[in-house]
């Protein structure tokens, strides 16, 4: 039979080499948070600083003591952001960092400031408010995107461009209706960032651990000095809750998807078959073998952001599923993913709204692929209808015959001869002619929200009027 201390090194070794004092360094290692949580620091010690004065305005505490915390987590602060601040694994997050630094420079006072209080709720109350901070700058970094495309949609409201379905010709529309396609997008996005922190404006702290406090603490105070609209309504659900990181990441990926699909548009656009738009060097790369290359490393690497910010949704939803009320340690899990996801936005955000104000614009290129593929054959179905008085299903098959007759020879619609249109279809008239170019197939798009210049002008002007 083995003895004890060959079986402690036997045991030991099941752990593997990283955890050399066994069981106990695996614990720690599984439930500290500082590595991550530390972000955190200037909503827990305004959280604090909050909390112990109300306290002490509720005859909870001293003022003396509220005066000696509070000046603690100050100079707290500034070590921190003086990078002098020692973090410790062994006291697992950023709540237990502080106030054991609070205790050594204050004292006894240092044990008061958790009356009345738990890390369940002060861990709410720290990342609820992170999170809207981070929406915040998100809505500010939204509204510099969105000016970017209301410049560029202004700049270039009658360049012509080529309108795709399938990635196929379609129509004929302006560039800078293309433009404000992104404008709606992103200000759907924008939107749903405003409800986003109407819906969190709710302070948690005074929840404590799930059941609330029997101290007569005043919750409505904390929250205003907070700048919370109001408290939460139910302790339970305020310690359990993680929606509105849920929801953040939720437009996170939402945005991102969005940024996807224009650096999707960018990353074609930019090739020499395409032409449309010529990136600078500012968000380009070259290659390490083939010196005429310039790459939309920028835009790829925005597109791959994407999947990142998914997959942190996905995994967030995974951690809340099944938890029962009211805290569980799983909802530790909760932050690197919305940390990530908020870095990864901002940059992608920022590197968009750069590509766009930098890029430059190949008005000719881009009229010159407008008019391919038979871009205006629907312009003659619809003339047809109007001039002819032909039902549109008769309409729609003699523009394929003419269609047909132009491909077959090698010519654009507007080339084919007044005699070959009208050996199609006696109705055709030379009037035709003015509705087959791309100018005058755009300029007749003046349906609400269609692609004529004046539209664009109009819309850009309302969204000019919102931002």
């Amino acid at each position: 039979m083995a003895d004890a201390k060959s079986e402690t090194q036997s045991s030991n070794q099941m752990w593997g080499g990283r955890f050399a004092s066994g069981p106990d360094a695996i614990m720690e290692e599984i439930n500290a948070s500082i590595g991550f949580d530390k972000k955190l620091y200037a909503q827990d010690i305004r959280g604090s600083m909050a909390h112990a004065t109300m306290l002490a305005h509720q005859g909870i505490i001293s003022t003396e003591d509220r005066d000696k915390i509070v000046g603690g987590l100050q100079a707290i602060l500034k070590e921190i952001e003086d990078g002098t601040f020692a973090f410790s694994r062994k006291l697992e997050d950023i709540h237990m960092n502080v106030e054991a630094r609070l205790a050594a420079l204050v004292g006894p006072a240092a044990g008061r400031l958790h009356t009345a209080r738990s890390r369940n709720d002060q861990v709410a109350l720290d990342f609820r408010l992170w999170v809207k901070e981070e929406l915040q700058k998100t809505e500010r970094m939204l509204s510099a995107l969105i000016a970017a495309f209301l410049d560029r949609a202004e700049e270039h409201a009658d360049t012509v461009m080529p309108g795709f379905t399938h990635l196929q010709t379609a129509q004929p529309v302006t560039f800078g209706h293309h433009c404000m396609a992104y404008v709606e997008m992103f200000g759907r996005d924008r939107q749903r960032v405003r409800h986003a922190i109407e819906h969190l404006d709710e302070s948690p702290i005074g929840a404590a651990a799930l059941a609330g406090t029997g101290f007569p603490i005043d919750r409505h105070m904390t929250a205003n000095a907070l700048g919370f609209r109001e408290p939460t309504r139910n302790s339970i659900d305020t310690v359990s809750d993680r929606d509105f990181a849920l929801e953040f990441l939720s437009i996170a990926a939402i945005a991102a998807t969005h940024l996807s699909r224009l650096a999707e548009e960018i990353v074609i656009w930019s090739t020499p078959q395409f032409g449309f738009i010529r990136l600078s060097d500012a968000f380009s790369t070259g290659s390490s073998i083939m010196p005429q290359k310039k790459n939309p490393d920028a835009a790829e690497l925005v597109r791959a952001k994407t999947g990142r910010i998914n997959g942190s949704l996905v995994a967030l939803l995974t951690v809340m599923k099944g938890l029962p009320l009211a805290y569980s340690k799983d909802m530790q899990e909760d932050k690197e993913q919305v940390f990530d996801s908020a870095e990864s936005l901002e940059l992608a955000l920022a590197a968009m709204t750069g590509m766009v104000r930098d890029m430059t614009v190949r008005a000719d290129r881009m009229k010159a692929a407008a008019g391919s593929g038979y871009s205006t054959a629907t312009d003659l179905a619809d003339w047809l209808v109007r001039e002819a008085g032909l039902p549109f299903r008769d309409a729609h098959h003699v523009t394929g015959r003419a269609v047909a007759l132009a491909e077959q020879k090698g010519c654009d619609l507007a080339e084919l001869p007044l005699e070959d249109l009208q050996a199609i279809n006696p109705a055709i008239t030379d009037k035709v002619y003015g509705v087959l170019t791309v100018e005058a197939s755009v300029a007749s798009r003046t349906s609400f929200g269609g692609t004529a210049p004046a539209n664009v002008r109009q819309q850009i002007a309302w969204w000019r009027g919102r931002n």
